[in-house]
């Protein structure tokens, strides 16, 4: 079958970056579903763009789809002739249907039946034709966040369309889409003129690299956004060649300036140098997350007043060009330094009187109630950690000051939301607090997200758990139970971080205790839902499963230790990985497989009357029952020093009595009095085990 290569590219006004990705993977996903239902091959595709321009260039693609012999089952025989041999209306309405005449029927023998059928060779479909078909149900089902319409009420799109490029094996095609006709035109850089045409010329058999990457490149279009992401990367990293000087990584930036520009050229521009007062986060602040700048530092890693910008301009316009975003990035960080010396005219503390008028959640009351319950949770834990004098003090005053900064002129005219608990810190330092009460204001936001730091403080990992309980209980309490699709309140990242915190400072905490009394406090503030105990434990459970998880422990060792106490993270930790260090020995296995033996003969019995020693009568039940008894001394041993490894070893050790046990003995004796008192036994072996770990859920390789 003959190859083609092709090439579609929507030209339209500037798409924003993130709905540039969303573009990107709409187009692959409905791209990929076309292949697949029309049955079609190509050895290669890919879909990218900029900001004006999406493109998906094809290589060797079927030309045309296979022809297939096609089977088409009508009615059954009885329905589809008459009594008299000729077709019934039914079987006439099948092969009309079908396009062919009474000559090329014939009858299906099946399992069901007969039936009227006709096979005929279908011949497959032009691959161009198919695609003139999808590219407009393409462009009209992508996903944006926000639509515009300009032309006609029945289609939208995130920006105007401006052209359409269309080439089939380098030949240009037609395609008709909203008064927009498909060609061999596109256009080239921006500043080149928007109404400079670019004719794409190809030869038969030339690549898309070849004729129109190249050509676009030409035109000052670095069209592959990945080229595009690379030249950017290398700019910056040579922008300063020999100079000292070096620009701060940030590559979730430099993903967001590659679908901003179409021809990046790396420029150096400089803000005055007094602004280098100013905080070193508000700066970069300003810089990245407003303007799209890199911050630079120098050799020794301190903070310049240089940044870098990704021009898309004409390169020869490059000095004109800096002096017009230098002039914003001043005014940006002259407002900065305005806010700041503003706010640190009085000290952190004068602004906790107006969180009053900030609501945290219409029920749950203004972030003034949330501090309240931050500080009196904040006493609950270092009662639980058993803090001296002194600590307590810093963590009370961290947790009092902890939202303060979200009513300070410099959060709150907006500009600097990603900043608060940096800002609280920066101020707390200006106000002549204690740097262990400072930093804990920053660090209570932590972790941020699954790649984020925890707190490194003992006050900002107090008051980090408190924050968070406070705001997983409250929201939960009041019944705004967290979906598999919607948790607006950030609930799973905040109980996440409560529960890594506490694990990883192994702190011995009662995490249902410790919710318990946060969801206290909040019915306090206002009627909590009927099962809105029940709803936070479960959550918080889940939290715990995922920390397991995490940390590389397997389902079933999971299984095995959740129904002990599942309060204490760290305990859990450990009797998991004691379990997890065990499972692949072979005298584990098998203790797994004969306490297996153990819980499934008693599976079915309802009620277990107190053991009669008396009663045991082989001396294999007998010595069970008496290495039961030394066995019950080991493990309590064990558990007072929480050690599960000896704990588990002293299972391993019984492990031979209960082998021994089954080999001589008949459980389910005919006499019943035996079989009960045999019964009993066994069910004290399971309780003794259960009291380390239920092996029943422990799956081993026999059992995959």
């Amino acid at each position: 079958m003959e190859k083609r290569s092709f090439l579609l590219e929507i030209g339209c006004e500037e798409i924003p970056d993130k709905q540039l990705l969303i573009a990107f993977e709409s187009i692959k996903t409905s791209f990929a579903c076309f292949l697949q239902n029309a049955n079609l091959e190509c050895s290669d595709y890919k879909i990218s763009g900029t900001p004006r321009r999406l493109f998906l260039s094809v290589e060797d693609l079927d030309e045309k789809q296979a022809d297939q012999s096609v089977l088409k089952t009508g009615p059954s025989i009885n329905i589809a002739y008459k009594p008299d041999g000729t077709l019934s209306p039914a079987g006439l309405g099948f092969l009309k249907k079908i396009g062919v005449t009474a000559e090329q029927a014939i009858t299906l023998d099946t399992e069901k039946g007969s039936f009227l059928a006709v096979q005929f060779e279908q011949a497959g479909q032009d691959t161009l034709s198919l695609l003139s078909t999808w590219i407009p149900s393409m462009i009209t089902q992508i996903p944006f966040g926000k639509k515009m319409i300009w032309h006609k009420a029945d289609f939208s799109f995130s920006r105007p369309l401006r052209w359409l490029l269309m080439l089939w094996d380098g030949v240009p095609q037609t395609v008709d889409f909203f008064g927009l006709s498909s060609g061999e035109v596109s256009h080239g850089n921006r500043y080149l003129g928007l109404d400079a045409a670019l004719e794409i010329k190809a030869t038969i058999g030339s690549s898309v690299e070849k004729y129109y990457l190249k050509t676009l490149r030409e035109a000052k279009v670095i069209a592959d956004a990945d080229e595009r992401r690379s030249l950017i990367l290398d700019q910056l990293a040579h922008v300063f060649d020999g100079t000292g000087f070096s620009v701060i990584e940030d590559l979730r930036l430099v993903d967001t300036v590659c679908n901003l520009v179409e021809y990046p050229t790396a420029v150096v521009g400089e803000f005055e140098a007094r602004f280098l007062a100013l905080p070193e986060k508000i700066i970069i602040s300003t810089i990245s997350q407003n303007q799209k700048y890199f911050s630079v530092k120098d050799c020794q890693g301190a903070l310049t007043n240089k940044f870098v910008f990704i021009s898309n301009g004409d390169p020869k316009f490059s000095s004109l060009i800096t002096r017009g975003n230098e002039k914003v990035v001043n005014a940006r960080l002259a407002d900065a330094l305005w806010y700041y010396n503003e706010d640190t005219k009085q000290p952190l503390e004068s602004y906790t009187a107006r969180l009053g008028d900030v609501v945290f959640q219409a029920k749950l009351g203004t972030m003034a109630d949330k501090t309240s319950r931050i500080v009196k949770l904040c006493g609950l834990i270092t009662q639980y950690l058993n803090t001296d004098a002194i600590e307590t003090e810093k963590v009370m005053r961290c947790a009092t000051l902890c939202k303060a900064d979200l009513v300070t002129t410099m959060l709150g005219e907006k500009e600097f939301t990603k900043l608060q608990g940096y800002i609280g810190k920066q101020y707390a330092i200006a106000s002549g607090e204690d740097l262990q009460v400072a930093s804990g204001i920053y660090e209570h936001y932590m972790p941020r997200g699954s790649a984020d730091e925890l707190p490194e403080t003992l006050c900002g990992s107090i008051v980090a758990i408190a924050d968070k309980m406070d705001s997983v209980a409250g929201i939960i309490g009041i019944g705004m139970m967290p979906t598999g699709s919607g948790d607006p309140f950030a609930l799973r990242r905040a109980a996440n971080g409560i529960v890594q915190i506490i694990s990883a400072r192994k702190w011995d905490v009662d995490l249902f205790a410790l919710a318990d009394s946060a969801l206290s406090l909040v019915g306090d503030q206002c009627q909590t839902d009927p099962i809105a105990k029940q709803n936070l434990h479960s959550f918080m459970e889940q939290r715990v499963v995922a920390l397991l998880k995490q940390q590389g422990i397997a389902y079933d060792i999971i299984e095995s230790v959740m129904h002990i106490d599942k309060s204490h993270i760290n305990d859990l930790e450990n009797r998991a990985l004691a379990l997890q260090n065990l499972k692949n020995h072979e005298d584990f296995i098998r203790l797994v497989i004969g306490f297996k033996r153990v819980a499934n003969i008693i599976a079915d019995t309802k009620e277990f009357p107190p053991l009669k020693v008396s009663l045991l009568l082989e001396q294999a039940e007998i010595t069970l029952h008496e290495l039961l008894l030394k066995l019950h001394e080991q493990i309590d041993t064990a558990l007072q020093y929480k050690d599960y490894s000896i704990a588990l070893s002293h299972l391993i050790d019984y492990g031979k009595a209960i082998d021994d046990f089954f080999d001589a003995v008949l459980v389910n004796c005919e006499d019943a009095i035996t079989r009960i008192n045999r019964h009993a036994l066994l069910w004290d072996v399971k309780q003794e085990f259960l009291r380390v770990a239920d092996l029943s859920q422990i799956v081993t390789n026999s059992e995959i």
